[in-house]
């Protein structure tokens, strides 16, 4: 008699059938139905409706004291209103059939080429985007007036090479930095000591060009950092941003305050960036596009250069540290030699920034307020943490949407359409537009009810999950 070994069987799933296959259109339908009649997707449509009437809102008459409910009746009952609506719609249906398009995409992708030309393409897809931005970064000023390249460069540009540096610290390491503008304040702050008698009260006894205060001020910015960072690391989540908080508070009322800064007055008279090198005699003046292309090619040198970092072995410590610190501690990870030079590396760019920043145009303290401070953490949140392109994404798009209301909507309302847009995003897409890979996984995990990502992304710690 012999014997036979019987495995259980296990239940096969029949993957859903693409639209080219029999039955896959009627799969797909019932799979779109699902998604859109469900309790989520009735939930995201009443988000989207109530986003549509609070657009239809903003952008109505305005009220009366005699009739307060006025503005409101004429705002949803004209006839425009049938234009929110279709808008919200429409948000609506990319929002709840997303998840089903990127599945169909990815299968058609994958049935259109073999494995070895999928890998080759998933290996220099990156690059040939990036190279693509790259291009339409280049020619974009061509397109546009002079009054949007200057935003181009003090809105967009400067700020985005801030997220890049605060990127280091919240999306690297892990930390938050609420007083990271104070750094940018001590770059320009030490543009003007070092280039002008005649800028700030106090002055160094010789004027140097800007471009030599690049490193001084990379420096000087680095070292505040590490001042900071040396007594206040050891702190970790709310506490050390409440220190940063301070710090950055702290360094603003010294600029407002202090007779060596010119106090309100702010700093005047700092020079343009200029050459005087082998014969070449060339200067930054007006023109705001020689500043947009000066300051690209700094961003995508700090891009580089921030992307090896992150793939050597002190981004991958500073993954560790992000993830759970103590655990890393105990792995032999320097964690607070990792965190001061994230600190000093964020800091330095700052600082870089600042110079640029000054050597254009007047500054005051009212530039290096807790609401930029703010500004800078949110273009990191909103277009990506860890993720260099994301940032200054980000930077583009909450910017440029500054820019599009400046002259459409009063200053005092500003706030309240940047608000909405951050928070829709915070909604629908917590991860931020350009999520990292890691951020994205997080993300997935904590909405399947597993794991957790916190609003850094970072994985709760041993001493955290003990509470």
């Amino acid at each position: 008699m012999s014997t036979t070994s019987a495995t259980p069987a296990t239940p096969s799933v029949a993957p859903t059938p693409p639209p080219s296959q029999p039955g896959g259109a009627a799969a797909l339908g019932r799979a779109a139905a699902a998604a859109l009649f469900s309790l989520a997707g009735l939930r995201q449509l009443g988000v989207c409706v109530l986003i549509g009437l609070t657009l239809a809102l903003m952008t109505g008459p305005n009220g009366k004291a005699a009739e307060p409910l006025g503005a409101v009746r004429h705002a949803i009952l004209a006839p425009r209103i049938v234009t929110y609506l279709i808008i919200a719609a429409v948000l609506w249906l990319l929002i709840a059939l997303w998840p089903l398009a990127r599945p169909l995409w990815s299968m058609g992708q994958a049935a259109a080429r073999g494995p070895v030309t999928a890998v080759a393409q998933q290996r220099f897809a990156p690059l040939g985007l990036n190279l693509a931005l790259l291009i339409v970064a280049i020619i974009m000023p061509m397109f546009f007036s002079n009054a949007a390249v200057t935003w181009m460069v003090d809105g967009v540009g400067i700020y985005a090479l801030l997220a890049l540096g605060l990127n280091v610290v919240i999306g690297y390491a892990g930390m938050l930095d609420l007083g990271y503008i104070a750094f940018f304040a001590i770059g320009a702050y030490t543009t003007a000591y070092f280039t002008s008698k005649t800028a700030i009260s106090a002055h160094f006894p010789v004027s140097l060009n800007p471009f030599f205060v690049f490193p001084i001020a990379f420096v000087l910015a680095a070292v505040a950092g590490v001042l900071l960072g040396a007594p206040t690391l050891r702190l970790r989540g709310d506490y050390l941003a409440i220190v940063t908080l301070g710090f950055g508070e702290i360094i603003q009322l010294i600029a407002n305050n202090s007779h060596w800064t010119n106090g309100p007055r702010g700093a005047f008279g700092v020079p343009h960036l200029s050459i005087h090198l082998l014969g070449i005699n060339y200067s930054w003046k007006l023109d705001p596009k020689p500043y947009y292309y000066l300051l690209l090619a700094i961003i995508v040198l700090v891009m580089i250069a921030f992307g090896r970092l992150e793939r050597s072995r002190i981004g991958r410590a500073w993954a560790a540290i992000r993830e759970d610190e103590i655990a890393a501690e105990a792995t032999g990870v320097p964690t607070l030699r990792l965190k001061l030079l994230a600190f000093a590396i964020g800091a330095s760019v700052s600082g870089f920034a600042g110079v640029l920043f000054a050597s254009k145009q007047f500054f005051n303290p009212q530039i290096f307020s807790l609401q930029a401070s703010f500004l800078v953490v949110t273009i990191v949140i909103f277009g990506g943490m860890g993720n260099r392109l994301g940032v200054v994404v980000g930077s583009v798009v909450l910017q440029g949407l500054a820019f599009y209301l400046r002259d459409k909507v009063p200053a005092t309302d500003r706030f309240i359409y940047f608000g909405a847009v951050v928070i829709v995003m915070m909604i629908f897409r917590p991860q931020g537009i350009v999520p990292s890979r890691r951020r994205k996984r997080e993300i997935s995990l904590a909405e399947h009810g597993v794991g957790h990502a916190d609003s850094l992304g970072s994985a709760p710690t041993s001493e955290s999950g003990a509470r």
